[in-house]
Order: C-alpha cells, then sequence, then structure tokens
C-alpha cells in the first residue's frame, strides 16, 4: 500500500539517511556490537550529515525544520538497517523536545550547538531500580542549598547512559507533594559524585550503551534545572507521547524488513526439490504478517500526521506502542521459523533482530502501562 504522508524533501533525506548508515554504520556495527558501544566518531558524523537536532532552529546549529516526518525516516533506515546500537532517535525524538521547550536561552546556547554537531550525547534518567514504569515510585531526591541543587540516588536501564555527556535526571525535589513534587535537573560530564555504573549485558541491542547511574552529593547548579521547579512529573506526561510514538515507527519499520528477509529468503530456499515459498503454509504465513504489517503501518502512519498537526491523543500513542512492538515480536519469531535452522544463526538479520526485538515491548513504559492508558480513557 503506498504511503502518502512524505514529501520529495522528505524520499530525499530518507536517500541521505539510506548513505549514511551504509556508509559510517553498517561497516562498523558488528565490531561495536562486540565493545558494547558505538563510537564517538559517528555520533560526529551523524551531526555534520545534519542528522542530529532537525528540529533545533539553525542559529543554534539545528536543522531549523520541526517537521517529526524527519525524525520517523531516520527512525525507519536504522530499524530497517538492524543498526540498533546508535542512540541518534533517543537524542532526536526524546532529549531533543524538553531542551527546546523548556530549556533558557543561556542552557539553549550552552547545550544546543553540541547537541547538533554530536560533540554533546544525551540521555534522560527516569527508570530505577525499584520503580520500573512506575514514576511516582521515583526515590532520587535532591534539596536546595544555596544556588545549587544536591542530588542523591541512582538510576538503570538509561540507553546512551556511558557515553551521555549531559543526562536529564529525574528528581523528587519536594518529598511532601505528589504529582508536583519531581523536576528535571541536567546533570553534565565531570560533575562530582556523578558516576556511571557496570554496562549493563543485554539479550540484544549489545552496541547500544545501556547503564547504571548514581549521583552521590551531586551539585547540581540552580542553571541546570530544567523548566519550573516541581513541574517535572508534568513534563514527562507531555513528551511521552512522541517517544512512544518513535518506538512504534521503529517497530513498524522493523517487522517490515523482518518480513522483506524472509520472503527473499524463501524464494531462495529449497527444500524437498522446491523453493519454500512455494508450500502454502509459507505463504499462508506470509499473507498474514503483510496483512498486518501494513494495518500496522498506516495506523502509525496516521498517528505521525497527527502528531504533526499537534493532535495526537495520549492514548492512541499508547496503542501505536503497544501495538507494534507486539508484532515485531510476532513477526520476528515466524520469521525465525521460516528461516529454520539458519534462523538461528547470528551471522543471518533474522537471528540478531529476534534478541533485538523483545526490549521494544518493555521500553518507553511497558505493553501492561499501555494498555492501562488505554483502559482509563475509556472509562474516563
Amino acid at each position: 500500500m503506498q504511503r502518502d504522508i512524505f514529501t520529495p524533501d522528505h524520499d530525499a533525506f530518507r536517500d541521505l539517511c539510506r548513505t549514511f548508515l551504509a556508509k559510517e554504520v553498517m561497516p562498523l556495527h558488528e565490531q561495536w556490537e562486540d565493545e558494547g558501544q558505538v563510537s564517538r566518531e559517528v555520533w560526529k558524523a551523524a551531526g555534520a550529515a545534519g542528522l542530529l537536532g532537525m528540529a533545533v532552529p539553525e542559529s543554534y546549529g539545528g536543522g531549523g525544520v520541526d517537521d517529526f516526518r524527519y525524525n520517523a525516516i531516520l527512525t525507519e533506515e536504522i530499524s530497517s538497517a538492524g543498526a540498533s546500537g546508535i542512540g541518534f532517535p533517543l537524542q532526536n525524538d526524546v532529549v531533543a523536545p524538553y531542551l527546546l521547550r523548556l530549556a533558557t536561552e543561556e542552557q539553549k546556547q550552552r547545550w544546543l550547538p553540541g547537541f547538533c554537531s554530536g560533540e554533546i550525547i544525551t540521555a534522560i534518567a527516569m527508570t530505577e531500580p525499584g520503580t520500573g514504569s512506575d514514576l511516582q515510585g521515583i526515590a532520587t531526591n535532591a534539596h536546595r542549598d544555596g544556588d545549587d541543587w544536591i542530588l542523591n540516588g541512582s538510576k538503570t536501564f538509561i540507553t546512551n547512559g556511558i557515553m551521555a555527556d549531559l543526562v536529564i535526571v529525574v528528581a523528587k525535589t519536594d518529598p511532601e507533594a505528589k504529582h508536583q513534587g519531581f523536576s528535571l535537573l541536567v546533570v553534565e560530564r565531570g560533575m562530582e559524585g556523578f558516576e556511571r555504573g557496570r554496562r549493563l549485558r543485554k539479550v540484544g541491542m549489545k552496541a547500544q550503551d545501556t547503564a547504571e547511574l548514581s549521583f552521590t552529593d551531586v551539585r547540581v547548579p540552580a542553571a541546570n534545572v530544567l523548566g519550573q521547579v516541581g513541574q517535572g512529573f508534568i513534563y514527562l506526561m507531555q513528551n511521552l507521547a512522541q517517544e512512544r510514538l518513535s518506538i512504534a515507527v521503529g517497530c513498524a519499520a522493523g517487522a517490515a524488513a523482518a518480513l522483506r528477509q524472509t520472503l527473499e529468503y524463501t524464494k531462495d530456499r529449497t527444500a524437498f526439490g522446491r523453493p519454500v515459498s512455494t508450500f502454502q503454509n509459507t505463504r499462508f504465513e506470509l499473507a498474514e504478517m503483510d496483512t498486518e504489517v501494513t494495518i500496522a503501518q498506516v495506523f502509525v502512519d496516521r498517528c505521525i500526521r497527527e502528531h504533526v498537526d499537534a493532535e495526537l491523543s495520549v492514548p492512541d500513542a499508547a496503542k501505536a506502542k503497544w501495538w507494534t512492538s507486539d508484532l515485531l515480536k510476532r513477526v520476528v519469531d515466524r520469521c525465525v521459523q521460516l528461516h529454520g535452522g539458519y534462523g538461528y544463526m547470528m551471522e543471518y538479520p533474522i537471528a540478531k533482530a529476534f534478541v533485538d526485538s523483545r526490549v521494544q515491548a518493555i521500553y518507553g513504559g511497558t505493553n501492561e502501562i499501555m494498555k492501562e492508558i488505554i483502559g482509563r480513557s475509556l472509562i474516563g
């Protein structure tokens, strides 16, 4: 089914993304998986190519185009290529909105040029060892001391955690308040008391650095508070819809890529003297997956269009996230089966897709949380 949400400018940007990934990422991705993180050089190369901070105004070094479709294209191409190690979508889709909407002019001058050039790698630290998706249970805290905030606590499962130069930390700044008790503090590399724990060993996405972070009496200047003190929870709720849409975009693209790979494999692979694709069971499996992937893409494209028009609802973003991430798991699993024994071999892209895909239903809020959001919107 023909997609209709992109213009020729978007198509040209897609070509740029594909060229960049083919030249700068894929030849090194296996090495990065062995090392547990990508190089800082690829971030700088992405900045030079215009793949970071597309929505950031040109005055700060960005692309100057506030159009989520460009973000979506980059995410789609990363997912299609299986380049699961590079954290560009987190920088563009998750962190950028906080800096653009909440940062003061002084903060923007300090952070955005490096953000766009790839010299400043960012992360956001919400999840804690004992909280998971329960953001209201965050225990990391900060109290005021003169012109500074003294930050204590720990975070886990932080994407870009090892490489990050700037981390937006969600902390409790008023122990007596509930939703009004959280603030966003920007912790920068080199601040005393800010430590990175071990690089976490994951089932998949091995080139993406994911880490534990700890904060022990970290003195964060008041000039590093993002937005208003006490409004952190509200800011999170305002930005999570785009994060979840970004996940959905990647999942839909990943499912489509797995299907394409499997279709080609079944055409080339023979069993009992004929191509695997000629067996009725194979055709039925491919037909079912193609139908589901097409339907998912149509819904995701509608969500993208509504998000560009500032009309995407929180429940619809949750629907897109849980449905596409579950679909990705189902599709990849069925594609492994159609590959037979070779589907279990890591030199085949489908095996890597199998281990990379599982976490999509967990991060960005578990799919159980997504269903809770949708359910509450129905009941009122």
